[in-house]
């Protein structure tokens, strides 16, 4: 099972910026289980949330063309917890955007209140030298991560069409 950490796109500027949310209910399994008496959402599932923002623009910004995955955190920090009934806001940007990899910024907030960053280098294993071979389908970028990005584009009131 492929899990998804955004909920919808809120903004998507092509080969620029993207926002999306998550909502964070006590119906997800993993907050009963991270602190059982005092559910918080882990912060390494906003990471995650961070990186399948900025991972569905870089391979937006490249037509989907190749194979997006996730190199190395170059920082994460957290300022405060987040609890049940709030919503995640991932705002992410590309700083660099070259043949072999990307450069992205994420910002988490709550209402406009601070609670995390996380800063992401992204690899085109595509464009790969070490001369490991891939499958030739693209893995990452499966129909559930196209349907996020396929709602935000439809115009309100139509179907989504997969």
């Amino acid at each position: 099972m492929r899990w998804i950490w955004i909920d919808r796109f809120e903004e998507f500027e092509s080969g620029r910026r993207a926002v999306a949310v998550k909502n964070v209910t006590l119906a997800e399994d993993h907050l009963h289980d991270h602190f059982p008496a005092y559910a918080v959402m882990p912060a390494s599932l906003m990471i995650e949330g961070v990186a399948q923002t900025a991972g569905i623009l870089v391979g937006e910004a490249r037509g989907f063309q190749e194979k997006v995955i996730l190199a190395k955190i170059k920082r994460a920090a957290f300022h405060r917890l987040v609890r049940p009934g709030e919503t995640l806001r991932y705002e992410a940007a590309i700083e660099q955007l070259t043949d072999s990899a990307a450069s992205t910024v994420g910002r988490i907030t709550v209402d406009g209140e601070p609670v995390g960053e996380v800063d992401i280098v992204f690899s085109h294993i595509d464009q790969n030298l070490s001369g490991t071979e891939f499958p030739q389908e693209n893995f990452v970028f499966t129909d559930e991560f196209m349907a996020l990005l396929k709602a935000f584009r439809q115009p309100a009131g139509q179907k989504v069409m997969l």
